[in-house]
């Protein structure tokens, strides 16, 4: 079983160390899984709203402009056609649902491989609790300083709902906060530096082993 060494948020070890599920940190990377689930994500969260007007929506049009004969200019029905500037548009997109969906078991995998990756890379930091008296973004400035992730893109996965971690990390445009039940393969992959908070390792398991 993967063991490692818990911090605080000042960037020192506790001198503890935790033991992680196999089954959860420990998995071998599925590349087509994982894949499936961010174009998933990603499709789920377009709000599939474009449109663009047919020659049928297009207001005016109704006359003919030119007899259909003898006037030496190609026939034509409607000032409306796609054709003509003002006519409208062929095939263009029109409001539509981008949902996608993935079995629930599929979906688990993609994010223990996630964890299991970030673990195996050493990209993952446990801390014993992460939690702010108060929301400044110094705090958290302080806390990625503390462990040289400062430059890095970040995420921040904290114990249930803190509304102080996120207020705190809402102008930093490297840093995501979520919490353990808002896990997703997306932000664990597009970020280089993982803090996860102790508390939460308990409860990811329990749901993903």
């Amino acid at each position: 079983m993967p063991k490692l060494s818990v911090y605080n948020m000042a960037g020192k070890t506790t001198g503890e160390e935790i033991e992680l599920n196999e089954e959860v940190f420990g998995v071998e990377f599925n590349e087509p899984v994982v894949h499936q689930a961010i174009v998933r994500q990603q499709s789920n969260e377009r709000q599939g709203t474009s449109a663009t007007k047919t020659r049928g929506m297009v207001r005016g049009g109704g006359r003919k402009p030119w007899r259909q004969k003898g006037t030496g200019h190609a026939r034509v029905g409607s000032t409306r056609s796609p054709l003509w500037v003002g006519g409208g548009v062929t095939f263009g997109p029109q409001p539509r649902s981008y949902v996608k969906d993935m079995p629930r078991k599929a979906r688990r995998l993609a994010i223990r491989c996630a964890l299991s990756a970030k673990v195996a890379a050493g990209q993952m930091v446990i801390i014993d609790n992460i939690a702010f008296d108060d929301f400044k973004t110094k705090r958290t400035v302080e806390m990625l300083e503390a462990f040289g992730a400062a430059e890095n893109k970040t995420l921040i996965i904290t114990n249930g709902e803190n509304e102080n971690v996120e207020l705190s990390a809402r102008n930093l445009r490297k840093v995501t906060v979520i919490n353990n039940g808002g896990l997703n393969c997306f932000d664990l992959l597009h970020n280089n530096k993982v803090f996860l908070d102790k508390n939460a390792v308990e409860k990811i398991e329990e749901v993903l082993a």
